[in-house]
This record gives structure tokens, C-alpha cells and sequence, in this order.
């Protein structure tokens, strides 16, 4: 279950009050950029990929957190009925279903951890898990972004980018381009396209 595109949104401003800060935007560019492409690819919904680009960050709502963000949005969303929603806050961080693709601090307690372990080991994940993955890559605070020049601005910032995690963005964008037979930044308005 999702919610509709308007209570997805209010849902984004209500968290961006509790924890102000430019993972709003990017999540809007996100939510642009899924919906983009899923209105070029056969058997998409491109509302729901908007929806859930737009909450693929919602764990953000609790407070300045790395790893936390994941499980504090799987349990929100969840708590909520929102179990398409909450999939896709577990598993936009994780494009080869393992906690070692994870770049940044591991902030949860045991508890939070074994959730994200488990819940991840027994996802199946879909087009719209890549998608949103691919997109979250793409997605800057101010517009879409280069995805190999924001896999390096991260890599700066963390000290890392694990090399598997990288050849699998990659991959999602050429298999997306193949779906959708067109390059990806023209897909996603690249040049003019502002949150």
C-alpha cells in the first residue's frame, strides 16, 4: 500500500520540519526522476515511482542519522501501512541486497541492525527498487546530478565507495537506458530540471 501523491508530499514537508536540511530536495529530484523514467518504461506506474522516490529518505524525519535513516523509514513507513513505501526505505542503500553496500556511519542500535538484516534478506526486490536506487544516485539538493561525479563527491566525504556498489549503478543505469531507449540525463530533464 501507498499513499496517494499528495499525502506522500505532505508527508516530505512534515519531516523536512522535524529535521530541516537538503535531503528534501534531493528527495524531490529523486521523486522527479522516477517518475521520468517510469513514464518511459512499459509497465510502470509513474505516479507510484514518484511516490516513492519522494519517501525512499523519509527515516530522515528522526534526526541527522547514517544507517539509522533506513531503519527509522522501514519502521515509520510500516507503522503507517505503507509497506510498498517502507521497501523502498530499506532497500534504496542496498543495490546488492547486503549491509556491506552501505557508505557511511552504523549508527543503529543491535536491535535496529537485525531488523535491516532480516528485512533485507527477505525482500525481493523489483524494477521499482532499482529504480529508486538508480535515481537516489542521480539526485542532488539542486537538480539531477552526474551519477559518477556524485558517486565521487561520496566517496570524498566517506573515504570509500565500494567498487561492487559502483559497477551496480552503473549497471542499473544501462539497463534502465536499454528499458527506456534513451539516455538517461534527457530522460530526467538533467539540463533544466530544478526541485
Amino acid at each position: 500500500m501507498l499513499p496517494e501523491r499528495t499525502e506522500a508530499e505532505r508527508l516530505l514537508r512534515e519531516a523536512e520540519r522535524c529535521n530541516p536540511g537538503p535531503w528534501g530536495d534531493h528527495s524531490r529530484v529523486a521523486a522527479h526522476c522516477a517518475e521520468k523514467i517510469a513514464e518511459l518504461c512499459e509497465g510502470m506506474d509513474a505516479e507510484k515511482a514518484y511516490i516513492l522516490g519522494l519517501l525512499h529518505d523519509i527515516g530522515r524525519k528522526f534526526g541527522v542519522r547514517h544507517l539509522g535513516h533506513v531503519s527509522d523509514g522501514y519502521t515509520y513507513m510500516m507503522s503507517l501501512g505503507y509497506e510498498e513505501a517502507a521497501k523502498i526505505c530499506l532497500t534504496h542503500s542496498f543495490q546488492n541486497q547486503s549491509m556491506e553496500d552501505y557508505i557511511g556511519k552504523s549508527d543503529t542500535s543491535d536491535e535496529e541492525h537485525r531488523l535491516i538484516h532480516t528485512a533485507l534478506g527477505n525482500v525481493v526486490m523489483d524494477d521499482y527498487d532499482r529504480l529508486i536506487q538508480l535515481c537516489d544516485a542521480l539526485a542532488g539538493s539542486e537538480g539531477v546530478l552526474d551519477m559518477e561525479e556524485r558517486m565521487e563527491d561520496v566517496k570524498k566525504r566517506y573515504g570509500s565507495y565500494p567498487q561492487k556498489k559502483w559497477d551496480s549503478n552503473v549497471k542499473l543505469k544501462d539497463y534502465f537506458e536499454k528499458k527506456i531507449g534513451k539516455d538517461i540525463y534527457e530522460a530526467v530533464e538533467k539540463e533544466t530540471f530544478r526541485p
